[in-house]
């Protein structure tokens, strides 16, 4: 019998590299900045093989960093295999800015790296090391396809290819041995069989989800108002903007940091949710960049999609993509701090209470059995109409490091979707908030000015909650 061994793609991770185009990478990243500590060299530069040796010593920890894609004859559907020819030289490029080199500059830098889509020939992951930063720091570059990870699985990467522990180690890895690939047919025979035990399994599903669940017929209904409270959201148009329409192959790159208890005490202020306050900041700025455009706010519909992690506490640690959405409306009429979160609770209590995320993923899961060109389609009426994506992933609340140096703070980079030409990510780090926000300059030419209308709109959310915060900083 034959000892290959490949992993098809769920159809969740399979919609990503239908959606991805050569003006729409669909990798996620992040730009880390770090002291330099004990990785700077007596010359000034940065020990860029010590980290190499570092990261290739606890790849078996993640396999998918060293397997490609395989597509299956006929059905063009993608499966995981291992890389016969995986060096990693490829995949941790050494670059720097003229010294001293300043945070402007590696944005520039950090865009252009971003804009380029990831090779499909080899495991979908780079590491740009990036020498030269103003203050004794460094900075890593990061992309990493969507395919292969969400928010939740991205966290827990972070935290192998970092330590906890600012003791430099580095341990001998593992031998790595390939496993063979299987041949066409085999995948082709292989793909046909989990076909024909397609409705075994589901009748197996069938059983034990009647098992696990306490009223079946109460359940059933639940799931079937979500889908149908789904696709009543995607079919609802949001208005067109300045922002959004058809893409180019460039893009441009911000960020701006807050302080993680200035966000909590704001929340507590007003008693409502993180996540309630990040989408009421961004009411603001949204509001204040459409009128910057010279758009209209009295009858505007713009509407965010925010995903919502579906992952359960059995999948925590897998890679892959657990996450659904929701698309929720940002009230840009609405000038008041205080009733724009209000209006935003509402809605974000009846999208719980409806479990339309549950929906969109029941959604895509029945959709994986279409053929490819027909799953394409319903991908995109999955995404339905939106303006913006905003997403929002806790970190650790600890510093980690690589090899000793320690990571100071890191900005997340979410890929834009057909026509939306901004999208924002946070994530929380060791006491702070990381904004990145990721634009095509056609759509969106003055970013910049964007990411300070979000630092006003946060003093202006503080102020309703009555907390004096820290100024954000870019």
């Amino acid at each position: 019998m034959a000892s290959y061994k490949y992993d098809p793609l769920s159809a969740q991770d399979n919609s990503f590299l239908l959606m991805e185009t050569s003006n729409l990478p669909m990798h996620v990243a992040t730009t880390q900045i770090f002291a330099a500590g004990p990785l700077a060299k007596p010359g000034g530069g940065i020990d860029v093989a010590a980290i190499s040796r570092f990261t290739e010593s606890v790849l078996h920890q993640i396999p998918r960093y060293r397997q490609v894609l395989r597509f299956i004859p006929f059905e063009n559907a993608p499966v995981w295999i291992d890389d016969d020819h995986f060096h990693i030289d490829y995949h941790i490029r050494h670059t720097a800015l003229p010294r001293p080199g300043s945070e402007t500059q590696l944005k520039r830098m950090a865009s252009r790296i971003q804009a380029k889509p990831l090779d499909r020939h080899r495991p979908l992951w780079e590491m740009w090391v990036v020498e030269g930063l103003e203050g004794d720091r460094f900075a890593i570059i990061s992309k990493i396809h969507h395919c292969m990870i969400d928010g939740s699985s991205g966290v827990d990467i972070s935290q192998i290819l970092q330590s906890p522990s600012p003791e430099a180690v580095i341990h001998a890895p593992p031998p790595y041995v390939p496993r063979p690939a299987p041949t066409s047919s085999e995948l082709f025979t292989g793909s046909w069989g989990r076909r024909l035990g397609a409705p075994l399994r589901a009748l197996r599903g069938l059983s034990q989800f009647r098992s696990e669940t306490e009223n079946l017929g109460e359940e059933i209904a639940v799931r079937a108002a979500a889908v149908r409270a789904s696709i009543s959201a995607q079919a609802h148009a949001s208005s067109e903007t300045p922002i959004n329409g058809q893409l180019g192959p460039h893009r441009s790159f911000e960020w701006l940091r807050m302080q993680l208890d200035d966000i909590k005490a704001v929340r507590r202020g007003l008693g409502c949710t993180v996540n309630d306050v990040v989408l009421t900041i961004l009411t603001g700025a949204f509001r204040d960049y459409m009128q910057h455009r010279g758009v209209p706010l009295h009858d505007i519909e713009f509407r965010a999609q925010t995903p919502v992690s579906v992952r359960s506490d059995e999948e925590r640690g897998e890679m892959g993509n657990r996450v659904s959405g929701w698309l929720v409306e940002l009230p840009l009429d609405e000038v008041d701090p205080k009733r724009q979160l209000e209006r935003i609770h509402t809605t974000t209590q009846q999208l719980k209470e409806s479990r339309l995320a549950l929906g969109a993923d029941l959604m895509i899961q029945a959709m994986g059995a279409m053929p490819t060109a027909l799953f394409s389609l319903g991908v995109q009426a999955v995404s339905g109409s939106m303006n913006t994506i905003v997403t929002n992933v806790p970190g650790p609340q600890f510093p980690l490091y690589i090899l000793g140096a320690e990571l100071l703070e890191l900005f997340p980079m979410v890929p834009l979707l057909p026509n939306v030409g901004l999208g924002v990510a946070l994530m929380s780090y060791n006491g702070r908030v990381c904004w990145g926000f990721n634009s095509d300059p056609e759509r969106v030419p003055d970013l910049d000015v964007f990411a300070r209308m979000v630092g006003n709109a946060y003093r202006r959310v503080a102020e309703a909650a009555d907390v004096k915060p820290l100024s954000p900083s870019s």
